[in-house]
């Protein structure tokens, strides 16, 4: 007969409860410092919720009154070097961490409210607001809080989109050097998105010092935690990671602050990732002033079953009882605080003019100014402002044959062994010699603890790449096997990475590479073969590189690691065995930011091009003979794109062929295309010509793949079909 043996997980998972002793074993200024900033933190919440029913707050105003126990008991064991991010439910998250840094010792309830404390308030009352003055000009709002000096490295509305980017800090924490922890706050809805599952097994193999804090208030908007998962118990998912796990009563405020102090026992001494499951209520809707009930998914009697065990109401129990405070004191500070409020409201609105009575506007003057709108999508490139760049006209003595491949492993080491900041991370970039084509090659031997090996989870290494390069303490190169995952890690290279400077505010910097493979012709199908060009150029915050030549690959890949913005930097498979002109043993030269490459010069077309159509371009024009300029933009996003190079050849020719080999709806050369007719209309003789591949993605079968994606036989029979149209 066959045996079973019970298995137990390698982690532990408990139920952590403070009893009475601990209560009278808390030290009083623990207790009032919480209780401080419990109330603050209420009263900042509710009059967020009296201005939203105003219409003063523009979107959503998701408050957290009633989970801020969880969030207080917390944060108030960090310091200001602990990092913390959160969800669209973050103002508590946020307040906590922002108090906890300007008063580690807590706020004494019994007096006036500090100065720091109030500005603090009122900055984050105008971020909420939408104005100018708040933390980032009020481009974050209620969703999208900030304030690295704080330790609080923003909320997030995408539901568990802040998770891997937790990790990117709890890795930089640990590189570093420091005792430093990350938290990462989400909530019953998160645990089941895939990167916050991707970002568990992550951070465990990793051992990162990273706490899940799981805030389980029951419900995603109106669906209970029991309708979507078998264990309810949300923490049982972190032994199955290998994942210390704790599961608290958040409306419990010394409980979470006990615990927390045990989990951070645990990462500061090496044991890796934890996870506290706190149980909180929001006593309201989704978003808004009304309570669930009024939408008749809870019930009257669950609502006042929860608001029986207040946070705010425990702790007032605890301090009057231990005569710490009395009663009086306790309404004292609740109407200071009350009061504080309206002093704050009132710097912010005035009486609407020709309103009724008691209606109020935002002061004008509090307005973000509209010209500001696209500032900070990207940076300036002041950092750049000490590189002396080069190219190739510079190097025309040196330049020799050298193999594609050789340039994009020699740049990485070469960066790798000259700037401690740099590291390269992904699937198999430590194995089979140097990743699955070489581009790595010795690199990992070399630098075991900067060359690191993802698991196969592009949304978790993705966001943690983009986490780092937040932290600003190194430079990430992310390598994704094939352009096609892109699609997988969408959320974090689009919504997050790509949108994080001008999001929150345009002054911080995200300085990560990402090195995308695309793969056409290699037979390995629609899911393996396209080109993000197209994708990646109407995506805002993200530069785009694609190097055609070895001299090329070494240059551009300098710039974009000394760059503050993200860049995509685009690799061929085509190229990576051919030769083309390079430096040996020489990576040091540094590209221009917004400089194409004429690679033929010629009087009657245009042909623009980039990547491996380069080559096909210019063995076309040798096939028929057609006297075109052919430039090799080397650069592609909307703020880099050479347009000096391209007018000036436009005005000589007045004809453009734009010529790109990937399918024709995510195509570069449409967005290109419409670019060069509102820019250059007057100068053009005749339409835009392009050449695509097919609408279908390349297939598997050798004969059909070919027939889907554009190379010299195209750009020949285009060429010479605009030949007979100009002689007809």
């Amino acid at each position: 007969m066959p045996a079973e043996h019970t298995l137990e997980a390698k982690a532990a998972w408990s139920e952590f409860v403070v009893t009475k002793d601990d209560w009278d074993a808390a030290d009083p200024g623990l207790l009032m410092g919480m209780f401080s900033q419990l109330v603050l933190i209420r009263t900042f919440e509710e009059y967020v919720l009296e201005l939203a029913a105003h219409g003063l707050i523009h979107g959503p105003a998701h408050s957290s009154i009633g989970q801020e126990g969880g969030a207080v008991g917390a944060c108030y064991a960090l310091t200001s070097e602990d990092t913390v991010n959160g969800s669209h439910r973050g103002h508590h998250q946020f307040l906590a961490k922002a108090l906890a840094h300007l008063h580690p010792k807590g706020v004494d309830p019994r007096k006036q409210v500090p100065e720091d404390v109030r500005a603090v308030l009122l900055r984050s009352l105008r971020e909420i607001c939408g104005l100018d003055q708040g933390f980032s000009h009020g481009r974050g709002g209620s969703m999208h809080l900030q304030w690295h000096e704080a330790g609080a490295i923003g909320t997030n509305a995408i539901v568990g989109g802040g998770v891997p980017l937790a990790a990117g800090s709890a890795w930089a924490h640990k590189e570093a050097g420091t005792q430093a922890a990350a938290f990462t706050f989400f909530g019953d809805g998160a645990i089941n998105i895939g990167s916050t599952l991707e970002t568990f097994n992550l951070a465990a193999a990793w051992s990162l010092p990273l706490c899940f804090f799981v805030e389980n208030n029951q419900y995603a908007v109106s669906t209970h935690v029991s309708e979507v998962t078998a264990e309810p118990r949300l923490s049982g998912r972190g032994p199955g990671f290998g994942i210390r796990s704790w599961k608290v009563d958040g409306m419990d405020p010394l409980a979470v602050y006990l615990v927390t102090q045990e989990a951070l026992t645990y990462m500061r001494s090496g044991g890796g990732p934890t996870m506290i499951e706190a149980d909180v209520y929001r006593y309201f809707h989704q978003n808004g002033p009304f309570p669930g009930s009024a939408f008749r998914y809870r019930t009257k009697e669950e609502e006042a079953q929860w608001r029986s065990r207040d946070p705010i109401d425990t702790i007032v129990g605890h301090l009057v009882r231990r005569r710490i405070l009395s009663k009086r004191a306790v309404s004292e500070t609740i109407e200071r605080s009350k009061e504080l409020m309206t002093q704050l409201g009132n710097v912010l609105l005035e009486p609407r003019p020709g309103g009724k009575q008691g209606e109020r506007r935002i002061i004008p003057s509090e307005w973000p100014d509209p010209a500001f709108v696209d500032e900070g999508v990207r940076g300036d490139l002041s950092e750049l402002a000490e590189i002396e760049f080069t190219d190739a006209e510079d190097f025309a003595d040196a330049l020799t044959e050298v193999k594609f491949i050789g340039a994009v492993a020699g740049v990485m080491k070469r960066r790798l062994e000259t700037d401690p900041r740099v590291l390269v991370m992904g699937e198999d970039v430590h194995r089979l010699n140097g990743g699955t084509n070489g581009a790595t090659r010795g690199l990992s031997e070399t630098f075991p603890n900067r060359v690191l090996g993802t698991p196969i989870s592009e949304n978790a290494f993705a966001g943690l790449g983009g986490g780092v390069a937040m932290d600003g303490r190194f430079r990430p190169i992310v390598e994704f096997m094939y352009a096609d995952f892109m699609w997988v890690a969408a959320d974090q290279l689009f919504n997050q990475i790509g949108k994080a400077r001008h999001m929150f505010g345009g002054e911080g910097k995200v300085p990560f590479v990402l090195r995308s493979k695309v793969a056409t012709g290699t037979g390995y199908g629609s899911q393996h073969s396209m080109d993000p060009a197209g994708i990646f150029a109407t995506a805002p915050g993200w530069r785009i590189v694609a190097p055609s030549t070895p001299f090329d690959y070494v240059g551009l890949m300098n710039t974009a690691l000394a760059c503050d913005d993200p860049v995509v930097v685009l690799e061929h498979v085509d190229l990576y065995n051919s030769t083309g002109p390079g430096l040996t043993e020489d990576y040091d030269h540094y590209l221009p930011v917004g400089k194409a490459a004429v690679r033929r010069e010629g009087a009657a077309l245009t042909i623009i091009t980039y990547l491996a159509m380069t080559p096909a371009v210019l063995d076309a024009v040798q096939q028929t003979g057609v006297d075109a300029e052919v430039i090799d933009l080397r650069w592609l996003d909307r703020a880099s794109l050479d347009w000096e190079t391209v007018s000036r050849s436009v005005m000589k020719t007045n004809n453009v062929l734009i010529a790109e080999q990937g399918a024709l709806g995510t195509s570069y050369g449409g967005w290109l295309a419409d670019e060069i007719q509102h820019r250059l209309f007057d100068w053009l003789d005749a339409p835009i010509e392009r050449v695509t591949g097919g609408e279908a993605s390349p297939s598997i079968s050798k004969v059909l793949e070919r027939a889907a994606f554009a190379s010299t036989e195209e750009v020949v029979a285009k060429l010479r079909e605009m030949q007979e149209q100009s002689n007809g």
